[in-house]
């Protein structure tokens, strides 16, 4: 299973926490899927004193890690602080850092990624940066100080699977030693199984599972894919022919 900052977690599989038709829905998702983290994106709204304990509470409840998000920021300050209420919000270093740059395919801002990642591991934060595939991007993240990084496999929301998978196997080729994370644009999961054979080291799924019509058994078929996927990563696949190769020998055949 995946190492992220020195911590183990139980599966390769994260959901994230949003649009589910209801509390009961996301929680029995969760436990049928096995995920070893949930994604919570931190809300910047006023309330009362009690304003999300039953949210938080139902967290709790799961069992798994916890990875906040700083989803829906545009500038550095506001990731920043995000981060911040995140930290002690749910007490913990980690953080999911989005950093978002054009508002219709919400692709990240490389510039303020890097800027905003080298200020959050300067403060004590791990960071869990949301990127593209670009190798001179990802190169610069780890300089900053990220021990992860989490590359879309297509825009956020759009279940397009993987668009680029040359990008994400010289991602992969190129860092061989920091946990890769395939994260947005999921929406299968074939995908899913598509993304461990390339040697990745967990996905991110949110919107497939929380908007499918019925997104316990979605979430069920995204953790067997997960570990479909691995598997064959791990068994040293065959690489593809152009030509065809009888799979029984000829060998000794009697020839009439």
């Amino acid at each position: 299973m995946p190492t992220f900052y020195n911590t183990k977690v139980t599966s390769r599989l994260m959901l994230g926490t949003a649009q589910y038709p209801s509390p009961a829905i996301l929680a029995e998702a969760f436990r049928q899927s096995g995920a070893g983290i949930a994604t919570v994106s931190v809300r910047r709204e006023a309330g009362g004193e009690q304003a999300g304990q039953d949210f938080w509470a139902l967290i709790e409840d799961l069992g798994v890690a916890v990875l906040p998000n700083t989803a829906g920021c545009h500038s550095v300050r506001e990731a920043i602080t995000t981060a911040q209420m995140a930290r002690d919000l749910f007490e913990t270093n980690w953080i999911k850092l989005e950093v978002i740059g054009h508002a219709d395919t919400l692709q990240p801002d490389p510039f303020g990624l890097v800027e905003a990642a080298q200020h959050l591991t300067d403060d004590g934060f791990e960071v869990f940066p949301y990127c593209t595939e670009d190798l001179v991007l990802c190169d610069r993240l780890v300089e900053a100080g990220c021990k992860v990084l989490m590359p879309w496999g297509a825009p956020i929301g759009t279940g397009l699977g993987l668009n680029n998978v040359y990008g994400l196997r010289s991602l992969r080729a190129h860092f061989p030693d920091v946990p890769l994370v395939v994260d947005a644009g999921l929406g299968l999961p074939s995908q899913a199984a598509h993304a461990m054979e390339l040697g990745y080291d967990a996905v991110l799924v949110n919107t497939a599972v929380a908007k499918a019509g019925d997104p316990v058994a979605m979430a069920q078929g995204f953790a067997r894919a997960v570990e479909a996927g691995a598997l064959a990563a791990q068994a040293d696949p065959m690489d593809p022919r152009d030509m065809a190769a009888p799979s029984t020998p000829v060998f000794g055949k009697a020839f009439l």
